[in-house]
């Protein structure tokens, strides 16, 4: 159980032509994604889109802040876990 809970040492530093085939990767996926929602929930992603419109800038930001943080955790985590 305590070697699950060690992270793997990386066998080398990646290059940076790797790290940006990985954002493009990521930027994809992330578009692939919204345009299946968007497919697949128009009138869902219509109010959830009015609803964020008429949110106030301080919700907006403090979602956008947690948004941001759990992205980072599951890169973190999907990184470690590789």
């Amino acid at each position: 159980m305590v070697a699950l809970l060690q992270p793997r040492p990386p066998s080398r530093l990646p290059h940076s032509k790797s790290l940006m085939l990985d954002l493009i990767a990521a930027l994809g996926l992330a578009l692939a994604v919204e345009g299946i929602l968007f497919a697949a929930f128009p009138e869902g992603m219509r109010r959830a889109m009015y609803e964020a419109a008429h949110s106030p800038a301080d919700r907006m930001r403090l979602v956008g802040i947690v948004s941001a943080f759990i992205g980072l955790g599951i890169i973190w985590l999907a990184r470690w876990l590789a």
